[in-house]
């Protein structure tokens, strides 16, 4: 399994294909194995580069609590292993968040930028959202856990019509999840609680591209409208008819916009 040693801890990631690298941030409780289904389509014509943050997957524990910079300067330090050069760089939900900082600090890196489903801002509602989200992490129950923060997750829609996957994927959390993930969940949440970047974002050049969802309760598209109103000619595109897990509710709109515009994000076209 490739594993690197950063800063102490051993980080794991996921490369595929050959190309301009593009490198992809999970959310918060993703791992590179959340990706399986877009390994193909993504490392076609670009060597896709997954990565599990500290406290994911198979990735190290962290032994205190951290903020989002670490992971910056993590990744900073990987791509240089990895000799990837310049990236072209996505962040789903808190992945996201980990991205603009990343762009802010070092988007000399990038090729590109892309948000999804993402804020730059822990507002006061998304904070007591995630302190339900550790509230029942806390209780080390599966299914305490899953009903908590699912229903965040999904839009109405596909929470009906998927129900009974739903209720597989609860026993799954019930067998699965162990308390140090619990642990490590919790101090991934609590790293974002101090998110307030709006004003920052202006200084961000690097051509950007923002996926927001019609029915994201967790991080509604008024956050992704911000983002696009902060970043200089920055694009927006909105899913229509998902929730938060875009990706997965709608993976073709998801992967379309992806692909698109990293096609030609650094073409320019003469209309006129």
């Amino acid at each position: 399994m490739p594993k690197v040693l950063i800063q102490g801890k051993n980080m794991y990631y996921e490369t595929h294909g050959e190309g301009e690298p593009l490198v992809i941030l999970n959310g918060i409780m993703m791992s590179t194995g959340s990706w399986a289904s877009f390994i193909d389509i993504f490392s076609k014509k670009n060597k896709l580069v997954l990565v599990d943050f500290i406290d994911q997957g198979q990735s190290d524990k962290a032994d205190g609590q951290y903020s989002q910079d670490m992971h910056v300067e993590m990744l900073r330090e990987l791509f240089e292993v990895l000799e990837l050069g310049k990236v072209h760089l996505a962040g789903v939900s808190y992945g996201g968040e980990v991205a603009q900082r990343f762009a802010l600090k070092y988007q000399e890196q990038l090729l590109s930028l892309i948000l999804a489903n993402t804020t730059s801002y822990t507002n006061k509602i998304l904070k007591d959202i995630g302190d339900g989200w550790i509230y029942a992490a806390k209780t080390y129950d599966g299914s305490t856990f899953f009903k908590v923060t699912m229903p965040y997750i999904y839009s109405p829609e596909f929470y009906e019509a998927n129900f009974t996957w739903l209720k597989n994927r609860e026993k799954a959390f019930s067998i699965s999840l162990k308390p140090e993930w619990y642990e490590g969940f919790i101090r991934l949440v609590r790293s974002a609680e101090d998110l307030n970047i709006t004003d920052e974002l202006y200084k961000i050049k690097v051509p950007t591209l923002i996926i927001g969802a019609e029915y994201d309760i967790t991080t509604p598209i008024r956050c992704q409208e911000e983002i696009q109103r902060r970043i200089p000619n920055s694009k927006l595109v909105v899913i229509k008819g998902s929730g938060h897990a875009s990706m997965y509710e709608k993976p073709h709109e998801f992967t379309t916009a992806i692909l698109g515009f990293i096609e030609c994000c650094n073409k320019e076209f003469k209309i006129l």
